[in-house]
């Protein structure tokens, strides 16, 4: 059994659509974005085998989910209005922690390490998925919501639906929502420093829809004017190979273990923080944010960002 309505399938012609007309916005000089082929080709190809590689483990993942919700706690109605708003916020918690997770520890960090590889940030950018994200297991973080009593297919929906709302964000053409907006929700100049390799951006804005979550768990950290967003890995992999995109940080991670001189570092390798070594000769971005702020000289104002507030 799979859901009847699957959200992000109905918005292909709209993804496509989308990236034809930014592209041709961008040749006429009326919308600021960045296209490069091969890049746009690697992006493309990502976004082709995540579909395949779904379909091949989507059934599983699909019936674990009926197993939780056979053994629920509560039968929560699919038709009530209720139920999706208490589900849109449980999962959109969910996707932050997962996406967090994802960035924080190396062995999930190669599952999503692919959509972080384009140096360019354009609506192609956002079909630059994962290949490696099931096996990964991450899916098992939304168990805990059948388990509660939401139904499989329902949860799919909810998934599918921030998923189609964060194909939006990958630009450069948008530039500030209103201020209240910008409060509450996720949006491309949020995701723009989500993408951003600078270290003052590093590891922020994990947000899938709402950005309110980035603000209370201290994750939070705005576009400023006087730095713009440098987009691609800390050390990009100079590559449009999608196998190499794929999988380029787990064959890192196997060469690392190969040379590990313990059990515990082998874990270290597999589970610690991406960049993390047990000699410190790598850096984690914890690390280069660190060294980054303390090079800072000290101001007595901190420029504003895009709206023009003052930021810390």
């Amino acid at each position: 059994m799979t859901p009847d309505i699957d959200p992000v399938a109905l918005a292909i012609p709209f993804f496509v659509l989308a990236i034809v007309l930014e592209m041709l916005l961008a040749r006429a000089g009326k919308a600021k974005a960045h296209y490069e082929v091969r890049d746009t080709a690697a992006s493309l190809a990502m976004g082709l085998g995540s579909n395949v590689a779904g379909l091949l483990i989507g059934g599983v993942t699909f019936a674990v989910a009926v197993w939780a919700y056979e053994h629920r706690l509560f039968s929560i109605p699919m038709t009530a209005v209720w139920a999706w708003v208490v589900l849109f916020l449980a999962e959109d918690l969910t996707y932050y922690w997962f996406h967090r997770l994802s960035h924080e520890r190396r062995f999930w960090w190669a599952a999503h390490v692919n959509h972080h590889s384009s140096q360019h940030y354009n609506l192609s950018t956002a079909l630059r998925q994962t290949w490696t994200g099931g096996v990964s297991g991450t899916w098992l973080l939304w168990l805990p919501l059948s388990f509660l009593g939401f139904p499989p297919a329902m949860v799919a929906i909810q998934k599918g639906i921030s998923l189609v709302y964060q194909f939006w964000i990958h630009t450069e053409a948008i530039g500030k929502m209103p201020g209240w907006f910008e409060a509450v929700f996720n949006t491309p100049s949020h995701h723009r420093v989500h993408h951003a390799r600078n270290p003052r951006y590093l590891d922020r804005n994990y947000a899938g829809v709402l950005i309110v979550w980035d603000r209370l768990f201290g994750t939070f950290e705005p576009e400023r004017a006087d730095e713009p967003c440098r987009y691609g890995l800390v050390k990009n992999i100079g590559s449009f190979n999608p196998i190499r995109v794929a999988f380029h940080e787990w064959a890192a991670i196997g060469l690392d273990i190969v040379h590990a001189r313990s059990p515990r570092e082998a874990f270290g390798y597999l589970f610690g923080r991406p960049g993390w070594s047990p000699d410190g000769a790598r850096e984690t971005s914890l690390q280069i944010r660190a060294r980054w702020a303390a090079a800072q000289p000290p101001t007595a104002e901190e420029p504003a960002d895009l709206t023009g507030r003052v930021t810390p």
